[in-house]
């Protein structure tokens, strides 16, 4: 049975308390509709459906994962900086071990930037239909129920319109729910996304979304977040951390059958558990005098002396401890 309205708010503003105010894998479906491939200026209109987890109060489950980036691939000398995508435990509701030493980085005004670096990213996965298409996609799926990953910019528009008290239904239900607007603009250089909003009109499903729903179901959205690891995993995710601080190179021999970065092949026959689960909407892109360049490029282009600075100053604080 489907959460109401009032508890989706008493859910949400328990979570707030509590911050202080502050599976399966890639399936191989192509259900992942990517609004942000949108052009400036342009919008998509979508209309969210419930999760089918009876559970979940929810009508979308929250990710959290740690980018943990490397100076490249080890053995390879033609390679460029990769980044591997783990879970973060918080998801599981258990106390994460890279946060537990990060935390500590953001007391020094000196480590802030790099606690921030391997701070945990929120994301969200929602599912709907999608009912207005500027990108005209070629290959659409035979189920037009899409799932959609949408970040905590957007997230925050979706949530303060449900605490407020003029919103008097669930935006999914089925005769007087709302569609939401995706729409993209640009500040500073970057996608933007706050001007993004409900639709003032209610308007019921169609017979034919209606019919949709019958004929596929709806997506359980804890089977897209990745598994939790295991102990195992658990551990190599601790030493991928301290290579990754470490400034060394990505060790596929040493971590390639557990975690690896997009599009790297494993050179095992064992199975590999891949935590890419659903793209992640890309890094906003900024265009300076005719150069594409990425938050991400920005970030690696830090001077080497600098990151030794930040190293020297946490290996320090780990010897104090």
């Amino acid at each position: 049975m489907a959460a109401t309205l009032a508890e989706i708010r008493n859910k949400l503003k328990e979570q707030e308390v509590r911050s202080g105010g502050n599976s399966k894998t890639n399936s191989g479906d192509n259900a992942i509709y990517p609004f942000w491939n949108l052009k400036e200026g342009e919008q998509s209109v979508v209309r969210f459906l419930p999760d089918r987890d009876p559970n979940n109060t929810f009508f979308w489950k929250e990710r959290l994962m740690i980018k943990l980036p490397f100076a490249g691939v080890k053995g390879d000398t033609d390679s460029k900086p990769v980044q591997v995508q783990v879970p973060c435990m918080e998801m599981y509701g258990e106390s994460c071990p890279i946060l537990a030493e990060v935390r500590g980085w953001f007391k020094d005004p000196n480590l802030e930037d790099m606690g921030r670096k391997y701070w945990k990213k929120r994301s969200y996965i929602f599912q709907g239909f999608l009912k207005e298409d500027p990108l005209n996609e070629e290959n659409k799926p035979e189920n037009p129920i899409r799932r959609f990953i949408i970040g905590p910019q957007i997230f925050g528009i979706i949530k303060t319109a449900l605490l407020d008290p003029e919103m008097e239904d669930l935006p999914t239900d089925k005769l007087n729910g709302v569609d939401f607007k995706i729409i993209k603009t640009s500040k500073g250089g970057y996608a933007d996304y706050s001007t993004s909003a409900w639709s003032r009109k209610t308007r019921p499903l169609t017979e034919e979304e209606n019919k949709a729903v019958e004929t596929h179901g709806l997506f359980n959205m804890g089977d897209y977040l990745p598994k939790k690891p295991s102990e195992v995993e658990l551990k190599v995710i601790k030493e991928m951390f301290e290579a990754s601080v470490d400034g060394e190179a990505f060790d596929q021999e040493k971590f390639g059958q557990y975690y690896r970065p997009a599009g790297l092949s494993a050179k095992t026959g064992d199975p590999v558990v891949n935590t890419q689960v659903e793209a992640e909407t890309p890094a906003s892109v900024k265009v300076t005098a005719g150069k594409v360049e990425t938050q991400t490029d920005t970030a690696k282009s830090e001077s080497k002396s600098r990151a030794d600075d930040i190293l020297a100053m946490i290996r320090s604080r780990q010897a104090k401890k």
